[in-house]
């Protein structure tokens, strides 16, 4: 079976490539031995925030007074939560397996493995016992939760779990101790926060969400503090005895905290085993697929998207590397601009934010300078958020003008930050953004009034 383009792994760097593809003329098989949606789907992006929204509603019906609305009563089923998660997760399942048929994706359920490449280039791909031929491949086979050698885990049996195992939990924990403050840290200490368990953040860099803008980074955690999640910042996690956590602190002393459960949420590593990348001679670079800028990889007519390069272990990154992919084959010039990825903790408040950090611009030696407001300055951020603060921050080039970084922490700052993304993409002057007509009221207002500071 020969196709145009063969890709192995259906997430958002291969759906939405395969989607691509045929929508533009090509013949495209798609590689998938689990459901298609990929982890984003099935056990990250989708699943997490559908629990999270189910949190922000309970937030809301708790403290609606403050709103001048009394919801005596409020509670939450934590069996209901998780059943509405699913229903979620498999009604875009479905939906993407409609978008494949819509588009002549040939869709093949089984673990494709590499097998070759024949003098013509034409690569080959074997999955459950047949035979395929591609002119093109494309890898996109994703992460997995990585968990370190820490003495004591694999003794610690369901005690310990992953993104994955935690979305099938059927009861809430009542205590949770979460290793590793990132995104996928937070987001789960903000859910299990909101309806009542206890949560331990324990943390081995100096402040959560490592990588963000650290003076945002500091604020959100303030924020939960004071909702009485627990931080173990400088926390280096050394033995783990059943439910208990042992870590050691900044200055060498010994401690230790229990939960019920134990979240591992240090990292993600690319999946690349048993792929066959040894049989045509794929080069990686720390476990992960080294790629350029239009995702080529070092073999001819052979890509990798998503989260296998390791470049940015985003859904939205893998979708718009697809897309490059399939640009440049069907004869559209097209390279991702890593710049200007964004990002974003779905936490309540959430954070967003894109390109540089105060802290990457001062570490880069590039001259830059940095606007601010408080989110208070948008009139419906005031209205919707009752006792709320949050921060709109632009980091730019004061002499050419343009905006290097935007962070910003605050509802629904998610929503935004796609305008700044477009800003950094676009190489916009702060000029040009000035005279952008942004509807009125709104909290995207924000940013533009962020601009307006800067003489």
């Amino acid at each position: 079976m020969m196709t145009d383009l063969a890709i192995i792994g259906g997430g958002p760097a291969g759906y939405v490539a395969a989607e691509r593809a045929g929508a533009k003329g090509l013949s495209v098989t798609l590689f998938e031995k689990n459901n298609l949606g990929g982890v984003c789907l099935n056990e990250g992006c989708v699943p997490t925030k559908t629990l999270l929204y189910s949190a922000k509603v309970y937030d809301y019906a708790r403290h609606g007074d403050k709103y001048g609305v009394t919801t005596e009563g409020a509670a939450f089923d934590y069996g209901k939560i998780v059943a509405r998660k699913n229903k979620v997760v498999r009604k875009l399942v479905a939906g993407i397996g409609a978008s494949m048929k819509a588009h002549g994706v040939n869709v093949v359920k089984g673990e494709a493995r590499i097998t070759g490449r024949k003098e013509d280039g034409t690569l080959t791909i074997a999955c459950n016992g047949e035979a395929y031929e591609a002119k093109n491949l494309l890898l996109c086979t994703g992460s997995e939760a990585f968990v370190p050698p820490i003495p004591g885990v694999p003794e610690a049996g369901d005690v310990i779990v992953t993104n994955r195992e935690i979305l099938a939990l059927k009861e809430r924990p009542q205590s949770i101790v979460i290793i590793g403050g990132g995104v996928i840290g937070m987001e789960f200490a903000s859910f299990y926060n909101s309806l009542g368990t206890e949560v331990t953040v324990v943390e081995m860099l100096p402040e959560i969400l490592g990588g963000l803008d650290g003076e945002v980074s500091v604020m959100l955690r303030e924020v939960y503090a004071k909702r009485g999640i627990q931080f173990r910042l400088s926390c280096k996690v050394t033995e783990v005895r059943g439910n208990e956590v042992i870590y050691v602190d900044a200055e060498g002393n010994t401690a230790s905290v229990t939960g019920e459960k134990i979240l591992m949420s240090v990292g993600r590593r690319a999946v690349t085993a048993n792929l066959g990348l040894e049989t045509i001679g794929v080069e990686t670079v720390r476990g992960a697929v080294k790629t350029d800028a239009q995702l080529r990889t070092n073999v001819p007519n052979v890509f990798a998207a998503g989260d296998i390069n390791g470049f940015s272990m985003l859904a939205h990154t893998a979708s718009r590397e697809g897309e490059v992919v399939v640009n440049n084959l069907t004869g559209t010039p097209d390279e991702m601009r890593y710049d200007a990825v964004p990002g974003v903790v779905y936490t309540n408040p959430e954070v967003a934010g894109v390109g540089l950090t105060e802290e990457q611009a001062e570490k880069s030696g590039k001259r830059y300078a940095v606007a601010k407001l408080p989110m208070a300055f948008s009139g419906r951020f005031v209205a919707e958020n009752e006792g709320a603060n949050g921060l709109c921050k632009v980091i730019y080039d004061p002499e050419k003008r343009t905006v290097l970084g935007v962070h910003m922490l605050g509802n629904p700052c998610s929503e935004m930050i796609f305008g700044a993304s477009m800003a950094i993409t676009q190489g916009m002057t702060i000029a040009e953004l000035q005279r952008v007509i942004f509807p009125h009221p709104t909290v995207s207002e924000i940013f533009k009034e962020t601009l307006f500071t800067i003489h």
